[in-house]
């Protein structure tokens, strides 16, 4: 019998090759099975954290719903702050303002009524003066204006004050500044409050303050002033009566009188015209000069005046006088006029009237 050839691919071959397969087959079961429980524990593992992380990506969406809602809420409070903030500064501003107007009004009160102070001050005051010139005129009597003089006399004896109604003539030329031509030449140059203050005419007011304030109390009166030209004292007055017992009108006068300044010639037709101006007419007339007249009714053509002319002058003027009405001559005599007395002493005497020269301290 002929025997088989060997063969590699035989049974037993075979058995071995399938046993190896079923081996290799049964590894990798065992080790597949390792791995797909390795596998489902890390699969368990991921699921649980993709359940987490789902959960928490579900919480972390619903957080960011309230987070949009609280932005804009927040937001919406911040509109309304701002919104506020411009009603804020709005009002500030406004309080800014009030304040300011009420400073202003403050400062206005405080002036007012630091003003009300100073009237209350200066009322008291007036009170207090008041009553002590109500005291005065106490003491004063019928006198209607208060008089104290410098000097040592304090009256002129012979001088009529009575009338209802009493005209003052005073001087104010250029001549009473003093009583030397030299002096009245140098004084007539300089400034209104030398001329006022001079020695020569502050005796002149003082006489023509003593007879305003000794005349009756229920009288008329009126103060002229003249160089020339004529005027009253007292300009709102003029060619009217003035009432002796009214305050304001003395006070008036006395006031013009001291602010009046001596310049200019001398026109005693002016003054003595002025009798006739005033209605009714005087019923007594006080005059206060230095001399004879320098000028007529006109301005003269000369520069100088002799002593012939001014009595010339003077004649004229005295027949431009109403009659009947008394003239009570003060002479404060000047250098260089020798014929002024005897004149004006003639005039005194024709008149009815009286005539005097007081002394250097009068009144």
């Amino acid at each position: 019998m002929k025997r088989r050839p060997i063969s590699p691919f035989s049974l037993s071959f075979l058995d071995i090759m399938f046993c190896g397969f079923g081996a290799v087959v049964l590894l990798v079961l065992i080790m597949n099975r390792t791995t797909v429980e390795a596998r489902n524990e890390v699969f368990a593992d991921l699921r649980s954290e993709v359940v987490r992380i789902e959960s928490e990506v579900i919480v972390g969406a619903e957080n960011l719903v309230e987070a949009r809602n609280s932005l804009e809420a927040t937001e919406k409070e911040i509109v309304s702050m701002q919104g506020e903030a411009r009603r804020v500064q709005q009002s500030m501003l406004e309080i800014e303002a009030g304040l300011t107007d009420l400073n202003r009004e403050t400062t206005a009160s405080i002036e007012h009524v630091n003003k009300l102070k100073s009237d209350l001050q200066g009322l008291d005051k007036r009170s207090r003066e008041l009553s002590a010139e109500q005291k005065a005129m106490a003491k004063q009597g019928s006198k209607i204006h208060k008089f104290s003089g410098d000097g040592n006399r304090q009256y002129l004896t012979g001088l009529k004050l009575s009338g209802k109604r009493v005209l003052i003539l005073i001087d104010a030329s250029a001549s009473m500044l003093d009583e030397t031509l030299v002096n009245i030449i140098r004084l007539r140059n300089m400034h209104d409050d030398r001329k006022r203050a001079t020695e020569k005419w502050r005796r002149a007011k003082g006489t023509a303050e003593w007879l305003i304030s000794n005349l009756p109390e229920k009288s008329k009166f009126q103060l002229y002033l003249f160089n020339t030209e004529s005027h009253s004292a007292l300009p709102a007055s003029q060619g009217s009566w003035l009432s002796a017992n009214r305050p304001e009108d003395v006070a008036g006068v006395i006031k013009g009188l001291h602010q009046a300044v001596p310049q200019g010639g001398t026109s005693l037709y002016h003054a003595l015209n002025t009798a006739s101006l005033l209605k009714p007419k005087p019923d007594n007339i006080l005059l206060i000069t230095d001399g004879l007249p320098t000028q007529g009714r006109k301005k003269p053509t000369r520069s100088k005046v002799s002593s012939e002319r001014r009595l010339i002058h003077f004649s004229k003027a005295i027949n431009n006088l109403p009659s009947g009405i008394p003239v009570n001559i003060i002479l404060l005599p000047m250098e260089g006029d020798a014929y002024a007395a005897a004149a004006f002493w003639k005039l005194a005497v024709d008149t009815h009237g009286s005539f005097l020269t007081p002394a250097r301290d009068w009144p």
